[in-house]
């Protein structure tokens, strides 16, 4: 157990912090490092280039940090029994049932061989149920036609959150059900879709839109007020940019696609936070799930969940699960810390053994699938603060 947080090592935090702020590059930033009862934030620079501070309660569109919210809300449903993690997900998503799959990944979405087995919810939570981003999408010199038929969909699942384009649940789930999987249920881990389609299981066995499932069984019971998909308070909502050649471009305003209620709902993506929302929900996985979870709930969510010929085939290159996997809609280290970022701008670490939380918030989008420095700048100096 670690000793608790310096003074000398918090300034540091700041100072470090303070490094990576500028309207050429990163225009604003919250951050915050825990350990037991010590909470320290340092919010700065601004919400817009030009415009007001960024405050500890501004808002930021948190993209694949998401993603552990949604199967914590998943295994609320699971000890309720309203769900079981090795359930057949046919029924409430019939959709999927019976899928034909792609023969190669690289093949034509025509050329397909029959599901050898079906889609569960614990494979929707390992990312195993057959579709999403693969390593194949950036290493092909063309793009695969199972990306080109995505794309022409109104899906958005293999690129950038967007909320605007995205139907309803239903027509969303009728849109990929006309798609082949790509992979054999269960054989291989593929980044994102199986988030968003947990969502639309998890409305449809509680019969609430995602949003209200996510209200009822972690917002409101974890004090997490500010945590939606979307906000009316759009001056405490970050601009989003993007990093071009020419230096930084808005990708999204205020008043964009956030500023309204999404008609999808997307658990993979698409939901507003703050750092003290995210730190409650930190902290409700810490001690165990209280009051939301049951330990053995928290226990799946925090720990290694794929067989090794799961992590052989899946992941972005050879190295990708090494010295870390993936639990239920999360990267968890063979350290035991926990975890996942966001690609406009967030990043979200747990280390149960050091009694440390990290979270950063900027409105900058990453620049690949790595984050941008400052992540890995203001973590490393978060551990150090540690007496």
């Amino acid at each position: 157990m670690a000793a608790g947080l310096t003074q000398d090592g918090l300034a540091r935090f700041d100072s470090v912090a303070a490094e990576y702020v500028g309207d050429d590059k990163t225009p604003g930033l919250v951050a915050l490092v825990a350990s037991g009862e010590q909470v320290h934030v340092t919010a700065q620079g601004s919400l817009t280039i030009g415009g007001p501070p960024v405050a500890r309660d501004s808002l930021f569109r948190i993209a694949s940090t998401t993603k552990p919210i949604a199967a914590a809300t998943a295994m609320a449903l699971v000890d309720e029994g309203l769900i079981g993690l090795d359930d057949p997900v046919d029924k409430l998503l019939p959709e999927l049932a019976g899928r034909p799959v792609l023969r190669a990944v690289d093949g034509p979405i025509d050329d397909t061989v029959p599901a050898i087995r079906p889609i569960t919810t614990r494979h929707l939570l390992t990312f195993t149920f057959g579709f999403g981003n693969v390593l194949e999408q950036f290493t092909s010199p063309t793009p695969l036609p199972i990306a080109v038929a995505e794309s022409e969909l109104p899906l958005s699942t293999l690129g950038p959150p967007a909320p605007d384009a995205q139907p309803d649940p239903d027509t969303w789930m009728a849109a990929l059900g006309s798609l082949p999987l790509m992979a054999q249920p269960g054989e291989r881990w593929m980044y994102n879709t199986a988030a968003s389609v947990l969502g639309v299981l998890l409305a449809r066995a509680a019969g609430q839109p995602i949003g209200e499932v996510m209200r009822t069984r972690l917002f409101e019971p974890l004090g997490m007020r500010d945590t939606a998909f979307w906000t009316a308070q759009t001056d405490r909502l970050a601009t989003s940019y993007r990093n071009t050649p020419d230096g930084l471009v808005v990708s999204d305003e205020p008043n964009g696609q956030w500023s309204h209620p999404p008609a999808f709902g997307d658990a993979a993506a698409g939901l507003i936070s703050t750092v003290d929302d995210l730190l409650a929900f930190a902290r409700m996985l810490l001690r165990g799930g209280s009051p939301v979870l049951s330990a053995e709930s928290v226990a799946a969510m925090t720990s290694d969940q794929l067989t090794p010929e799961q992590k052989a085939r899946g992941g972005f290159g050879a190295d990708f699960f090494q010295g870390q996997s993936w639990s239920f809609c999360q990267m968890v280290q063979d350290s035991g810390a926990f975890g996942w970022d966001g690609g406009l701008g967030t990043s979200w670490h747990v280390d149960p053994a050091s009694d440390l939380t990290v979270i950063v918030l900027t409105q900058r989008n990453f620049d690949s699938p790595e984050p941008p420095p400052v992540h890995a700048a203001v973590k490393e100096a978060a551990y150090q603060a540690l007496g």
